[in-house]
C-alpha cells in the first residue's frame, strides 16, 4: 500500500516545480480572474469579515483581492504561525509584511489569539492541489488543517489554486480536512 505521506511529498515537489515555471503574464492574468472569481464569491455570501493569506511569490496572487476587499470595509484576518503548529491571527494595520517562523508572508499587527477565527464569515486557505471531492493538499505544515478541524461552526472555506491544480485525486490522511470550495482563474467550483 502507498505510503500518503511519500505520495503527498512527490506531488507537492512536481506542483511547486510547475508553479516556478510560470510566466510572469501567466501569474498576472490569474491574479486577475482570481480576484474577480473571490470578489463574486464575497458579494455571494454577503461577507463582512473573512479570513485571508499573503500569498508567496510562486503562490496565486490574493493580494488585489486583500487589497479589494480592505478597501471596502471588509474586515481580513491574516495567519500568523506559531511554534506549537496553532495559528493566530491579526488584522494587519500595521499594512506591513514579514517572513513569519515558517518562511511566508506574514501581516504585522495585535495578535487576536487563535479564537478570533470563530468570527469571519468565509475562510480563503492556500493549497497545492484540491481534488474533486473537495480534499485540500497543503504544503505539509498542518497550520491550516488543524485550524479547520478544531472549529466548532465553520464557514465557509474556500482555497485558491492554479486551474491545472484541480485534480481527480489527492492522497488522505486521517487529519486532511476538506474545503467547500476552489477558486480557480477561470471558475469557482463547489463541493
Amino acid at each position: 500500500m502507498p505510503d500518503p505521506d511519500v505520495e503527498k511529498r512527490i506531488l507537492r515537489a512536481e506542483l511547486r516545480e510547475r508553479r516556478q515555471n510560470m510566466s510572469q503574464h501567466e501569474r498576472d492574468a490569474a491574479s486577475a480572474g482570481i480576484t474577480e472569481r473571490l470578489q463574486s464569491l464575497v458579494e455571494q455570501h454577503g461577507a463582512t469579515s473573512l479570513s485571508a493569506y499573503l500569498s508567496m511569490p510562486s503562490e496565486p496572487d490574493v493580494r488585489p483581492f486583500v487589497n479589494w476587499a480592505e478597501a471596502r470595509g471588509i474586515r481580513v484576518l491574516f495567519p500568523i504561525s506559531r511554534e506549537d503548529g496553532l495559528l493566530d491571527w491579526t488584522v494587519g494595520e500595521e499594512q506591513t509584511e514579514i517572513t513569519g517562523i515558517t518562511g511566508v508572508p506574514e501581516a504585522e499587527g495585535e495578535l487576536l489569539g487563535p479564537m478570533a477565527i470563530n468570527d469571519v464569515d468565509l475562510i480563503i486557505v492556500p493549497a497545492a492541489a484540491i481534488d474533486s471531492t473537495g480534499l485540500r493538499l497543503g504544503w505539509g505544515r498542518g497550520y491550516f488543517d488543524k485550524t479547520l478541524g478544531s472549529m466548532g461552526k465553520c464557514p465557509p472555506v474556500y482555497a485558491v489554486v492554479f486551474d491545472s491544480e484541480v485534480v481527480e485525486s489527492v492522497p488522505r490522511e486521517v487529519h486532511d480536512q476538506p474545503v467547500d470550495g476552489v477558486v480557480t482563474p477561470t471558475r469557482t467550483l463547489e463541493f
